[in-house]
């Protein structure tokens, strides 16, 4: 290979224009570290520069404009946080007064007095004086010596930077001329080599790579920039999809325990034991664990079901598979609180089937464990219920069959990966959620998993009915509750805070909350428990066992609460400053009632003052019980980066595509991407040998975040 080709490998610092102190920053700022991670630092959006503003002409509510003006008045006003530079820009029809807080120093040195500047900024009033704070700003001079290309006819590029970087000169025009560098210095046609087949590239009209690269940066109209944007974003999904698709063809290849039989505990425990008929959904999902059990490969399935939907039943039967044909299971939970819950309640519906049923967690010590750990070794243990403890090295299965991993998010990609080497052959596992995962995104993250839903709640369970109060509206919800502990229901209040914060302090603390109740439920007609995350471990335990027991009527808790608490009597859900939630997190709050066949209630309890995105939340939660709906709007609101387990899989590491204004492309590369596996699952064929081997620099570049789900 002749050194051009790796140009792009060339480190950032050796760029004319950059130099090892602006590398330095480049690299801890924008993670840029050679020419091939600068060019693929993509522009967010573009501005039309041909569009120049008069200064006594921009309009009421202006976005931002372009201006051009002389500058003068350049002063350094005030001290600390109130210190600010200021200037004037002018032209023939008025002034506007520009203003940094940031980089102040960089500005004093830079700015020009009496010289002319092109301008860009959103301007804001303030004592009906216009002015524009932290403008892009670009001298004329150096403007017009830039190339053959004026001002007045160009589109340019908009990058993100940091306040950092801009102090170094890299603002988002000193990012683009560091492009512009770029590609004076490389030969795309050479430089820049297609990685998608031809045949996708002429089915789905795609332009060629380097076109693509070049226009990005350097585009001449807007057709040209919608054209590299598609072809950009279908690249980056279609890796993706190729790789998840590889991904899961390879765990069908690998070897997996067959379960033959279901006959000495699955069937009894069908006919005799389970206390209700199961939905629907859950028998779908329990054929297609079968399927897979009896196919010869190791099974990697994501069960995904709302608050209550009945995963765990679900889990339990697949267990009792892999019991039913020699094999032991485990459960791992992602707290002691759940892992106590789930072995409580399949010790309770396995109870007389002479099933040995162990729990595990880091609180279970010294001869207890020791003793324990040798009964596991020996077989001794059917199932093994527990926490991360389950994948420390000491525990040894003698045959571990099944592995089920419970709200998966929370366990880390090494931590599960152990799980694998419990036995000679890895065992099958099912991992569950009840935090739904919105289509695009299980398709993006999950696409090397097959895919259960439950979605369908147990028979004579009600809707829950969801109500979003003011402060104002107080007194009527106290009343409501009332009403429900005269039936004989229990009570959740949930806060979100523990203690008050000079920041934090509109919302209601728990104590003072506690003490409100207390007034307003006074002893001892109303019993009332308080539970939160500060509090030891057996007080927290006590007061939880209270509330189960039905020797309190109202549990005061913060979101401790979230998982591991079944209470089928308590029917009423109070969430006190409900705009401080996500909707994540009222989804599953909301989903510790509604347990039983009585009809259950979630009071979401708001300041007046509500962002607009806090009235999205709100009325998502009172017009929808569908977590799949919730996720959806949760998704759209906060970035799919931030819901839980996506960051960590290290599969998003999108640089232009969006799985949320991008589904179409995503769809379509999912489809090309299935084309090109179902042809050539190994890309063995000469038209794929480019496409493997930019996979496997991916792969090499990418932390092994695919080998375990």
């Amino acid at each position: 290979m002749s050194s051009r080709q790796h140009i792009l490998d060339t480190p950032i610092e050796y760029l004319k224009g950059v130099g090892p102190k602006r590398a330095d920053k480049l690299k801890k700022e924008l993670r840029i570290f050679t020419f091939g991670d600068l060019l693929r630092h993509y522009p967010f959006r573009y501005v039309d520069k041909s569009n120049l503003q008069k200064i006594g002409y921009i309009p009421a509510n202006s976005g931002a404009v372009q201006l051009r003006g002389r500058l003068s008045n350049i002063h350094l006003i005030g001290e600390g946080r109130g210190r600010r530079l200021t200037a004037t820009l002018r032209d023939e029809t008025g002034s506007i007064e520009l203003v940094w807080f940031k980089g102040i120093a960089y500005f004093q040195r830079s700015l020009q007095g009496g010289q002319e500047y092109l301008v860009y900024g959103k301007p804001n009033q303030f004592r009906s004086r216009l002015s524009i704070t932290h403008p892009e700003m670009e001298l004329m001079k150096a403007q017009e010596t830039e190339g053959p290309k004026s001002y007045e006819d160009r589109l340019e590029p908009i990058y993100s930077t940091t306040e950092k970087l801009k102090t170094s000169g890299l603002d988002s025009r000193g990012i683009h001329r560091l492009l512009l560098a770029l590609l004076e210095k490389i030969n795309p046609k050479s430089d820049i080599t297609e990685n998608l087949p031809p045949k996708i590239r002429e089915r789905y009209q795609l332009a060629e790579r380097w076109q693509a690269m070049k226009n990005i940066h350097r585009p001449e109209n807007e057709n040209w920039i919608k054209a590299a944007r598609y072809r950009l974003k279908f690249e980056e999904f279609f890796f993706i999809q190729v790789g998840l698709l590889q991904t899961k063809i390879r765990r069908h290849r690998t070897e997996g325990f067959v379960f033959e039989k279901i006959t000495d505990v699955f069937t009894p425990f069908y006919n005799e034991k389970l206390p209700f008929e199961l939905t629907g959904a859950q028998k779908r999902v329990l054929k297609e664990i079968r399927r897979d059990v009896l196919g010869g490969f190791q099974m990697n399935r994501l069960v995904q079901g709302d608050v209550g939907s009945g995963k765990t039943v679900v889990a339990l039967m697949s267990m009792l598979m892999a019991i039913d044909n020699g094999f032991q299971a485990c459960l791992m939970a992602p707290t002691e609180i759940l892992a106590q819950q789930h072995f409580e309640g399949i010790s309770k519906m396995l109870e007389g089937m002479g099933l040995r049923v162990s729990l595990l967690t880091g609180s279970i010590k010294g001869k207890k464990r020791r003793l324990l750990l040798e009964l596991l070794a020996f077989g001794e243990i059917d199932i093994l219920i527990g926490t991360h403890a389950l994948i420390e090295d000491p525990v040894g299965f003698n045959n571990l069959g099944l592995a089920v991993i419970d709200e998966q998010h929370r366990f880390g990609v090494a931590q599960r990966a152990k799980l694998w080497k419990k036995n000679t052959l890895p065992p099958h596992v099912l991992v569950m959620t009840a935090t739904p995962i919105p289509r695009t995104l299980a398709m993006t993250v999950y696409g090397d998993l097959d895919v259960s839903i439950i979605d369908e709640l147990p028979p004579g369970r009600k809707p829950i009915k969801t109500m979003h109060y003011f402060e104002s509206g107080r007194l009527k919800v106290f009343d409501m509750m009332r009403a429900e502990i005269e039936k004989g229901r229990q009570i959740y209040i949930v806060y979100p805070l523990i203690n008050e914060s000079e920041a934090l302090s509109q919302y209601k603390d728990l104590m003072e909350g506690y003490e409100s109740i207390t007034r307003a439920f006074p002893q001892p007609q109303y019993q009332v428990s308080v539970v939160h995350g500060q509090m030891h471990t057996t007080d927290k335990d006590f007061e939880m066992q209270r509330f189960k027991e039905g020797d309190t009527h109202i549990m005061v808790a913060t979101t401790v609460i979230e998982v591991g608490v079944d209470v089928p009597n308590a029917t009423f859900m109070l969430i006190e400053s409900a705009e401080r939630f996500g909707l994540a997190q009222l989804h599953q709050l909301r989903g510790r009632v509604g347990r039983s066949k009585h009809q259950s209630y979630c009071v979401l309890m708001t300041g007046h003052k509500l962002s607009n995105e806090g009235k999205v939340r709100m009325e998502t939660m009172v017009d929808s019980n569908d977590g799949f709906k919730i996720a959806e709007v949760d998704m759209k609101l906060r970035g799919p980066g931030d819901i839980e387990g996506t960051q960590q899989s290290g599969v998003l590491n999108l640089k232009i595509a969006d799985i949320i204004k991008d589904q179409a492309i995503l769809a379509r590369a999912r489809q090309a991407a299935g084309e090109v596996v179902e042809e050539d699952p190994d890309l063995k064929a000469e038209q794929h040998q480019t496409l493997k081997r930019y996979l496997e620099v991916a792969r090499q570049q990418r932390s092994e975040w695919s080998k375990i789900s």
